[in-house]
């Protein structure tokens, strides 16, 4: 079957899978892969070795992630998916009277106003506490060392580092944005590949979080000293909305497809539109060969799933349409009329009324775990907290002004998020986590990946090598220089308007890992577009 597949044959034997029977760690960075290795060789888990990796990441990646970072976990312990909910909410002095106060028609994408209260702490503590079995102390002892010892730049974050730091000196003067510079370009340049970068700051912030178990951040000191640099320089961000956040629990969604339960964390997170479009597609003649008319069907289900996300989805308590109502078979038939042979210009329907830095762990013990969490827009806000290396995400941007959106701002509501950790499971067994960072690609690298492994049944390597497509607006969808063009020419026929992009960033960076039920051997992938690396045990 593969050998004439058009659009994966040509990526299936590029790199071979990794193998392991005793634990796995798939992420970005060899550093933070290798610190959640360490954590299953102490005696701790796969939830260890994830928070190692999540806070080793902060290091040595901060182009994508940071101390200030929101997080989502799915947890599978004890044949059981669990789902973490560690997005933070609008501080309370953040209205849309402010900022109209301020002459904003929208929410800035940098400075002080779009930041909410940071999740990646809670996140860390919260996962530790409940299903860890190192020390915190033990768990972030790497990530530690990592910034106190200093550690050589990997080649794609010095790529990334570099066009944040250029970006950033032509757009901030303020005084706010120095301690970003003073942390980020002590030197006054961003690294060259290799080079060793030390952050004193955040060995100091994260020792705090590691000693208090995430007290310091949200209750103490460091809480503190986030509080005085917002009311320095006119921020929303207090104290009080700190000590008020607590990661929250919840009931992971899922949709059947093709015999295997795909897993997404509740809005506020994005995942849902994956879940609308596997659902619209599961209705449909789908090949199991990627031909035009089979991509044709997933980006026009894609669109669909992303209209009706990007109007429905917000704070849960305060969404005005159930996620059962959307994923009902009565919802997805009439969304699967309007595919037809055409493009279309997605609009968000009308349910019946009823109701980003990713890593992959697995233990020897049939633990698995699929954690994300990510500033927004690389470094996100671009404020740090002076000294502390608390680089803070930007998730306030994504809210509304406009009273009549379903994600309009209000004082301490979620706003839409874009990153989404994934799991899969078949017959009540877990195959693996999975995901794909990159913003809104994120929904659209979810939906390629599972069908890749369910349709074409490709090895989890295969899969993240195949090129990606991703749909940008209206009728726009950008494919990557290794897309076939004989399909790329039927999408443009089909009345796609397909472009050809250079930015590999652009289409995502996945991890894999699944676990064969009856052996138990864990097989991994890692992305080719990033300085991708799996450890073993």
């Amino acid at each position: 079957m593969l050998a004439q597949d058009p659009l994966y044959q040509p990526y299936t034997s590029k790199r071979m899978p990794t193998y392991s029977k005793n634990g796995m760690v798939a992420t970005t960075q060899p550093l933070a892969a290798e610190a959640g290795k360490q954590m299953m060789e102490k005696g701790g888990n796969a939830i260890d070795a994830a928070i190692a990796t999540a806070a080793a990441l902060t290091v040595v990646e901060p182009t994508s992630n940071g101390i200030g970072s929101d997080a989502f976990a799915l947890v599978w312990i004890n044949d059981k998916l669990h789902g973490l909910n560690s997005s933070g909410q609008a501080p309370q002095q953040m209205t849309r009277e402010a900022f109209k106060e301020q002459g904003y028609e929208s929410i800035p994408t940098h400075g002080l106003t779009p930041v909410t209260v940071p999740g990646a702490p809670g996140a860390w503590a919260s996962l530790s506490e409940r299903f860890g079995k190192l020390p915190l102390e033990d768990v972030l002892a790497p990530a530690i060392r990592l910034a106190e010892e200093g550690f050589p730049v990997s080649p794609i974050v010095s790529k990334y580092w570099k066009l944040g730091a250029a970006s950033f000196r032509k757009k901030f003067e303020g005084e706010e944005f120095k301690p970003w510079f003073d942390t980020f370009t002590p030197t006054g340049k961003a690294p060259e590949p290799g080079e060793i970068v030390t952050l004193p700051g955040h060995a100091s912030t994260l020792r705090k979080i590691a000693d208090t178990n995430g007290e310091a951040f949200y209750q103490g000191e460091l809480a503190d000293e986030i509080h005085d640099f917002f009311q320095t320089h006119g921020g929303f961000l207090q104290k009080e909305d700190l000590q008020q956040f607590k990661p929250e629990w919840v009931n992971p969604i899922s949709v059947n497809y093709q015999g295997y339960d795909v897993w997404e964390i509740p809005p506020n997170g994005q995942g849902l539109n994956t879940l609308l479009a596997l659902k619209t597609l599961d209705g449909m003649d789908i090949s199991k060969e990627a031909d035009p008319e089979t991509v044709h069907k997933q980006i026009e289900a894609m669109k669909l799933g992303f209209a009706d996300g990007m109007k429905y989805i917000t704070d849960p308590e305060h969404m005005k349409v159930s996620v059962e109502d959307l994923l009902s078979e009565q919802y997805a038939a009439e969304r699967r009329k309007l595919i037809g042979e055409e493009a279309i210009t997605p609009e968000a329907g009308e349910p019946p009324k009823g109701g980003t830095v990713y890593l992959a762990a697995a233990d020897n013990e049939g633990n698995m775990i699929s954690y994300i969490q990510s500033n927004y827009m690389g470094f996100g806000s671009g404020i740090v907290v002076p000294g502390t290396g608390i680089s803070l995400q930007n998730r306030g941007h994504d809210f509304s002004l406009d009273p009549e959106h379903h994600n309009v701002l209000e004082p301490g509501k979620k706003t839409y998020h874009t990153i989404i950790p994934g799991f899969l499971t078949k017959d009540g067994e877990a195959i693996g986590p999975f995901g794909v960072m990159g913003g809104y690609m994120q929904p659209q690298g979810h939906l390629q990946v599972v069908l890749a492994t369910v349709l074409a049944q490709l090895n989890p390597q295969s899969v993240l090598d195949a090129p990606r497509w991703r749909w940008v607006e209206e009728k726009t969808v950008e494919v990557e220089p290794n897309f076939p063009d004989h399909i790329a020419q039927a999408l443009v026929r089909k009345g796609h308007q397909v472009k050809k992009s250079v930015d590999e960033g652009g289409f995502g960076r996945g991890q894999i890992i699944w676990r064969d039920p009856k052996t138990g051997v864990l097989t991994g992938g890692t992305e080719p577009r990033a300085d991708g690396y799996i450890s073993v045990l």
